[in-house]
């Protein structure tokens, strides 16, 4: 799969391509659908599939902090999306330009001139351009004329859920994991590089790899039982605190903090990825250090148990 960053980036596709856009937050067992069905198509025109996504999310450019929280961070995203079969992954950035940009010019410029589209999957409530002027019905009557099929990503459920990222984002809220990796079709998980943080950890006798998050609103927090890959040929077991650390100092953003256990090695600056298997509890606000270091200890015992180690 070939990234491409930014509008500017791209060069034409002179035999056309077939092209999805959305914001493919989670890359859930409904987008896999969109993107092989559309991978089906491009085999048969014998056309490029073509993926494209906004960065920042529309919301977040508009919203900030008040967007609803994030499956996938981008990086995330292009690893779930390269295990598809997509030939281009289109990131375009949305900034203040792109949002006031004429949805007839989006249409021109880059769905013909640069994309030459031939297919287009979008959902039927996409909208698009200045003041949200584009949509659905839109697209459809540029196809017409400009002769390239326009379709909708219809819906897809899974045991009688329609699969979205806002009801993953709920289930992940409500510590079903179960329901978010029944939706992901996978368990949920969190990439990221090694940080060093207080060894606060180390001076209680549990040791952490934290992984700074990318912002305060996230889909997930509490304690959990979970596994680590990225060292090594073998997932690692330990169990994880996504939070704020209220005992400690409140942190304004959250930090992934993960003890594994039965491990001993340096691995900062390490990109790992964590896999979010039971929810073990809420995360607390304790009275001491060592109150927190005695509800550690329990957690410790049920991620094992969880996790049958």
């Amino acid at each position: 799969m070939q990234i491409i960053r930014g509008i500017n980036q791209l060069q034409q596709f002179s035999q056309g391509c077939v092209l999805t856009i959305g914001n493919f937050d989670g890359v859930h067992t409904g987008h896999n659908v969109v993107i092989n069905k559309l991978a089906e198509k491009g085999k048969l025109l014998g056309l490029p599939v073509v993926v494209m996504v906004f960065e920042p999310q529309p919301l977040e450019f508009f919203l900030k902090d008040n967007a609803p929280s994030r499956l996938t961070r981008l990086r995330e995203k292009i690893l779930q999306i390269n295990h598809l079969p997509v030939d281009y992954f289109l990131i375009a950035s949305f900034n203040q330009q792109f949002a006031n940009m004429d949805p007839e010019y989006f249409i021109q410029e880059i769905l013909l001139q640069r994309l030459n589209v031939k297919y287009l999957v979008v959902g039927d409530d996409f909208h698009f351009g200045k003041a949200r002027r584009g949509n659905f019905t839109s697209l459809q009557a540029a196809g017409k004329l400009h002769d390239f099929k326009v379709t909708d990503t219809a819906s897809y459920a899974v045991k009688g859920s329609r699969v979205s990222s806002t009801l993953i984002r709920d289930a992940l809220s409500n510590g079903d994991l179960v329901k978010a990796r029944l939706l992901l079709g996978r368990d949920y998980s969190v990439c990221g590089r090694v940080v060093h943080g207080e060894k606060l950890g180390r001076k209680i006798g549990f040791p952490t790899a934290n992984v700074q998050m990318s912002r305060k609103n996230t889909p997930i927090q509490g304690v959990f039982a979970v596994t680590m890959t990225g060292i090594g040929d073998q997932p690692i077991y330990g169990v994880a605190n996504v939070g704020t650390r209220p005992t400690v100092d409140g942190r304004a953003k959250v930090l992934l903090e993960t003890h594994l256990f039965n491990f001993d090695r340096d691995i900062y600056g390490k990109y790992v990825e964590v896999h979010f298997k039971h929810k073990i509890r809420s995360e607390m606000c304790f009275q001491s250090l060592d109150d927190l270091k005695q509800q550690i200890q329990l957690d410790t015992a049920q991620a094992k148990t969880l996790l049958q180690i």
